[in-house]
């Protein structure tokens, strides 16, 4: 029996996965999260053979939920279930622990065969994927969203969806001071000067969803 979790914050993405994975012999769906926070408690609740992580989620991102997830249930394998295909989202994903990358818009092609890959403990990215990250490795890497660490870009991503300093603290099990350093740093390290600037960057940036 394969054992999966499914995290992304679209009722209508969980329940399309949900079919495809109900309708496989020996798979099942153990839990569902509509958060990072929420998969990475549901994951340490079910320990799950597969997580299939949205990248964008709210509260937590994709990155830190895998690499918290990995962490502490090191035989979970995560697959990355994203719209996305930046070279750079790739590269922090797969250095967070995922070994699957897989576009929303390659679902039906090789969903089943990313989570056979995955189950057997192997790496699964499509070759569009491939094709990027090869792309990045020829051009010298991403350098304009690579200048932000996970760390920062997790403190920009709930900035941008409006929580305060203290509440970031708690979300990210970091201190109030250590969230303060880090909004400093990144206003500086992008030359800007308001919160609502740091929200378009956010937002161009595919850190959030508009």
């Amino acid at each position: 029996m394969i054992r999966i979790l499914i995290a992304d914050d679209h009722d209508v993405v969980r329940s399309g996965l949900r079919h495809v994975i109900a309708a496989q012999p020996n798979w099942q769906v153990v839990a569902e999260a509509a958060d990072g926070k929420e998969a990475v408690e549901k994951a340490m609740e079910t320990k799950p053979d597969i997580a299939v992580i949205d990248y964008s989620l709210p509260l937590i991102n994709g990155v830190d939920a895998t690499r918290q997830i990995r962490a502490a249930q090191p035989r979970t394998e995560v697959l990355i279930f994203t719209m996305h295909d930046n070279e750079a989202v790739i590269q922090e994903v797969l250095k967070a622990g995922a070994r699957g990358y897989l576009l929303k818009t390659d679902a039906s092609r090789h969903l089943i065969g990313a989570i056979e890959a995955l189950a057997a403990h192997k790496p699964f990215i499509t070759g569009k994927v491939s094709e990027a990250l090869l792309d990045s490795f020829l051009l010298g890497s991403a350098r304009d969203r690579s200048a932000l660490t996970h760390r920062d870009r997790g403190v920009v991503q709930l900035i941008a969806e409006g929580y305060t300093n203290k509440q970031i603290a708690g979300l990210l099990e970091i201190s109030l001071k250590t969230v303060e350093t880090h909004r400093a740093k990144v206003m500086r390290k992008l030359n800007l000067t308001s919160p609502a600037q740091l929200v378009r960057y956010a937002i161009r940036n595919q850190i959030v969803e508009p």
